[in-house]
């Protein structure tokens, strides 16, 4: 593509253009530009192919046998051109961008995604794990879904479902554990980016105040959850991190107690932005599918 590197695009934008539409005046009409603009980016496109591609007479533009050649090229890789910018707007409108913290991507949203494909087949996902509450005035994300109180400035908040929380453990670590007052004599499992504490479970079982033992500490949820899994001790856990490992055997829930932390899920988007036909459908799935697994969590939890 040498013979490129000497001849302006936009020049030959105009000479297309104006081959197309027989005038300069029809050309600067379609680009919105100037007449005296599109004559001279004709003007120069001539002098930097070597060739005249045009004959000015006063009924128009007639291309020169050269002209009729080069225009031939011009509308092919115009074509071309036009195609390969309808496929990135056909990604855009296509392609919905979600922000979710990592745990709940692994743990809840991920394993869930073929449902949403059997839905929404036209529809892409492109999922960004993230803690931090994306830009969404100025960045490529739709949509957030954060796990908070729900109070963040200059965004909408529209809740999805209320966090619970309940202890859990390794069916051999079970053992361990005949009474609630037991937890004061096993490791706790220390989740440093937790945003509650034991309190908020023990203070409606009767039991504030409890000295607690601090087991292990890990950076996030799934790491205490595995630690969890592996016998290393109790870890306070929620139905969207931990429900996939109590079906599966892997840990149970010694106490039957479950009790809300004060924080809740959050679809977040932009406070300015209308809201899409996808963003709308993406909604409509994800609230089906968490009133689904509400569902399969209540029957779970009454089996615990």
């Amino acid at each position: 593509m040498t013979e490129l590197a000497g001849v302006h695009l936009n020049g030959l934008r105009a000479v297309e253009a104006a081959g197309r539409l027989g005038s300069l005046t029809a050309a600067a009409r379609e680009l919105g530009v100037s007449l005296g603009a599109v004559s001279q980016q004709v003007l120069k496109a001539e002098a930097q192919l070597g060739q005249p591609v045009f004959v000015r007479s006063p009924k128009g533009l007639q291309p020169t046998a050269f002209g009729q050649e080069v225009l031939v090229h011009l509308r092919e890789g115009f074509r071309h051109l036009a195609a390969a910018a309808a496929l990135g707007r056909t990604e855009a409108v296509n392609t919905l961008t979600v922000s979710v913290p990592p745990v709940l991507a692994a743990k809840w949203l991920v394993p869930r995604l073929s449902h949403f494909s059997e839905r929404l087949p036209d529809l892409k996902l492109r999922i960004d794990a993230s803690i931090e509450l994306a830009d969404l005035d100025h960045s490529d994300v739709d949509l957030a879904i954060r796990m908070g109180p729900g109070h963040w400035p200059g965004v909408s908040a529209d809740h999805l479902m209320d966090q619970y929380i309940f202890p859990v453990c390794s069916p051999a670590f079970a053992k361990r554990l005949k009474r609630r007052e037991d937890l004061a004599g096993v490791p706790i499992l220390q989740d440093r980016s937790a945003m509650f504490t034991w309190e908020a479970w023990l203070e409606p079982e009767g039991l504030s105040g409890l000295v607690l033992q601090e087991g292990s500490v890990y950076s996030d949820a799934a790491l205490c959850l595995q630690a969890a899994i592996a016998g290393q001790g109790v870890f306070l856990a929620w139905p969207t991190l931990a429900d996939y490992a109590i079906a599966s055997g892997q840990l149970v829930a010694p106490f039957p107690g479950r009790h809300k932390t004060g924080l809740a899920y959050w679809l977040v988007t932009s406070a300015r932005k209308r809201r899409t036909a996808k963003l709308k459908a993406f909604e409509a799935w994800l609230r089906e599918e968490l009133a689904a697994f509400a569902a399969e969590d209540a029957a779970l939890a009454g089996k615990t």
